[in-house]
């Protein structure tokens, strides 16, 4: 049972050890996936006003040659108005007239719109730009951060899970099924702890607990966290073993 139990501390010592290189990562990763949607985000933005402007510009050419049509039609209207030999022709006339000018009305007031929306999307896309670029500086200096972090603890983590690999090959999976259990429904992932000053993690344990604990035959399992306890000895040869 000895050996289940120094198993047991070998890789609880080693999956605590990556915890904290993780930890050392911080939340950057997560950073990084916020503000890279930043990107995506200001960068849709900038193309939807381009793509908004571009269309407005469409439209508006459509319009001054619908307001050219429509002049040239009056015009014409007019012309044959002074020819007209009754007056049911020339009130046609004057019908066709009056349809050209709300043409041209319409087109006038749509353009106007459309002009003061284009004076709008200029300086809506150059802040846009302006944000984008800040939220590309930023990205890059998180980049840039978490690249070296993540160098200075790959190799050790690199060695970390082989070793781990190794260790659990040696587990018998019932210990391995319930260690994973255990670390996965604890917060901070210690599934095994070691016995100090007759506590674990702070919380005393009994006499009887304690005793057990130092006769390293059996696993003992703390009533009120539900974690498994060991000598201490067992994490001061994991250290060893380990070379960490």
């Amino acid at each position: 049972m000895e050996e289940v139990l120094q198993q047991l501390a070998n890789l609880q010592y080693i999956d605590t050890r990556i915890d904290e290189l993780k930890q050392l990562r911080g939340d950057l990763p997560e950073e990084i996936l916020d503000i890279e949607t930043d990107i995506n985000r200001y960068e849709a933005q900038i193309k939807r006003l381009e793509e908004e402007k571009k269309n407005l510009k469409v439209e508006k050419d459509n319009l001054e040659l619908e307001i050219q049509d429509a002049q040239n039609k009056m015009d014409k209207y007019e012309e044959q108005q002074m020819s007209v030999r009754n007056n049911r022709e020339y009130d046609a006339l004057t019908k066709e007239i009056d349809s050209q000018k709300q043409v041209i009305e319409n087109a006038e007031s749509r353009k106007e719109e459309i002009e003061k929306r284009m004076d709008e999307i200029d300086p809506e896309i150059e802040e846009a730009q302006a944000q984008l670029e800040q939220v590309e500086a930023l990205y890059e200096d998180k980049k840039q951060n978490l690249d070296k972090v993540v160098k200075e603890t790959e190799e050790e983590e690199e060695m970390l899970l082989d070793k781990r690999e190794e260790v659990e090959k040696d587990i018998s999976q019932r210990y391995l099924k319930s260690y994973k259990r255990l670390r996965n429904g604890l917060s901070n992932g210690l599934a095994v702890v070691p016995m100090e000053k007759g506590a674990a993690l702070g919380m005393a344990l009994p006499p009887q607990t304690q005793v057990e604990v130092r006769h390293k035959n059996k696993i003992i399992i703390d009533e009120n966290s539900g974690r498994i306890v060991v000598h201490p000895s067992f994490f001061k040869k994991a250290k060893e073993q380990l070379s960490l």
